[in-house]
Order: structure tokens, then C-alpha cells, then sequence
């Protein structure tokens, strides 16, 4: 058993739009059940702590109604750890969900860039999906290198932006910042399932990889 922390955004609102957003339900709780099947105990941590705003809450999806009508992983997930509380000795893997939010609140977080490069220096697994991949823009590890320089990485693409109409809205691209840091950016066509793993690294594209990424990640702990 791997304890795994599973990184939501505290992040509620897209820019001065005046729309809601925060972290994208289906992927937390597809990778959740791929790491609670496998027998992985799962913790939740955000730049803020506590109550987790939620976007793209779909009750057609199975593991989101599963999740949602669990009272004690709902209390869990809205009793989020504060980053700056993390402890990196306690997690085997780390996972960041998506959502728009993760694009105003996971890349300059300090405390969520460091826990995620002492658990990759440590041996364990990092996994991130859509704008999750924003927590590992300023990812460095302990050689000085960033976590992503040189490695084949998969996140919400420019042409996804763009056919979502938050190209102007977002604070940055995302694909263009992990491109910046030496990452290989691997775009899919829109919407398609994207994952890759390069070495203890696993990315996904979009919402519908984000089960690939739970179960690459679980492939990887064994």
C-alpha cells in the first residue's frame, strides 16, 4: 500500500469573467478509484486547504455519483491539507488534478512544486492530468534540472484552449510553459485520450485520459 496525495486547486473563478470554475470532478475520481482498487490509501492537499471548490460535476459518470454520495471521502476532500502543511515523507506518489482553477493557483505555489520534487528525488511516482500540469511547471529536483526538462509529457493542449474560448482568459498556455521548461509537449487531436509515462512521470491530456493516468500511475507503484 502507497499512501498517494491526490493535489486539487483552491481556485473558484476564470479569470474577470465572472464564471465559476475549481478542480474538474471526473478527474479526481477516476484516478481515485484506479488508486483505491489497487489498495492505495488517498489524502487530498491544496494551495489553501479545506473546502475544495468543484467544477464539471456530472452525475452520468458513474465514479463521479460514487464519490459525490460518499459522505466520509467528501468530508475528506473538503478538509484538504494546505500545501504549506504537506509532508513529502509521507506520500509514495502525488497527483494533480485538473481544472481551470490548477491555472491561477498550482504553478507558483512553492510548497506544492517542492512536494512534488521530493517525492520523484524519493523514488515515487508523479502523475498530473488536463491543467494539472500546471503543478509541474516549476517542479525542480534536487540536481537543479526541472522535473519535466527532457521528458515526453501529455496536458490540455493550445487547440483545447483555444476551442474551449479561454485562450485570452487563462494567465498563461499551458503547453507553452512546460515547453519552456524542456518538456516534449506530445499533443493528441482535441478531446482524444492522451497518456504518457516517461520513466516515474505520468501525463494525461484532457478529462478522458484521466483514468489512463490513475492506472499508469498504479502499474508504476507495483
Amino acid at each position: 500500500m502507497t499512501r498517494i496525495a491526490i493535489i486539487v486547486t483552491s481556485h473558484s473563478q476564470k479569470g474577470n469573467t465572472g464564471d465559476t470554475t475549481g478542480a474538474y470532478l471526473g478527474e479526481i475520481t477516476h484516478p481515485y478509484e484506479a488508486f483505491s482498487k489497487a489498495g492505495h490509501e488517498v489524502e487530498f492537499i491544496s494551495p489553501k486547504g479545506g473546502e475544495v471548490p468543484l467544477d464539471g460535476v456530472d452525475r452520468s459518470d458513474a465514479a463521479n455519483v460514487r464519490f459525490l454520495d460518499d459522505a466520509a471521502l467528501m468530508k475528506s476532500l473538503h478538509a484538504s491539507t494546505p500545501s504549506k502543511d504537506a509532508d513529502a515523507s509521507r506520500y509514495g506518489a502525488v497527483f494533480f488534478a485538473g481544472g481551470h482553477g490548477t491555472m491561477w493557483d498550482f504553478k507558483d505555489d512553492a510548497a506544492l512544486s517542492a512536494l512534488a520534487g521530493e517525492v520523484y528525488d524519493a523514488g515515487g511516482v508523479v502523475g498530473a492530468v488536463c491543467h494539472g500540469p500546471s503543478g509541474l511547471v516549476n517542479v525542480k529536483l534536487a540536481n537543479g534540472h526541472y522535473l519535466v526538462d527532457g521528458k515526453r509529457v501529455a496536458a490540455f493542449t493550445n487547440e483545447e484552449e483555444r476551442a474551449a474560448g479561454l485562450e485570452k482568459v487563462v494567465p498563461f498556455m499551458l503547453a507553452d510553459a512546460l515547453t519552456e521548461r524542456g518538456a516534449k509537449h506530445e499533443p493528441a487531436a482535441n478531446w482524444a485520450v492522451q497518456v504518457i509515462t516517461d520513466e516515474r512521470l505520468v501525463t494525461g491530456q484532457n478529462p478522458a485520459s484521466a483514468s489512463g493516468v490513475g492506472e499508469a500511475m498504479v502499474a508504476l507503484l507495483r
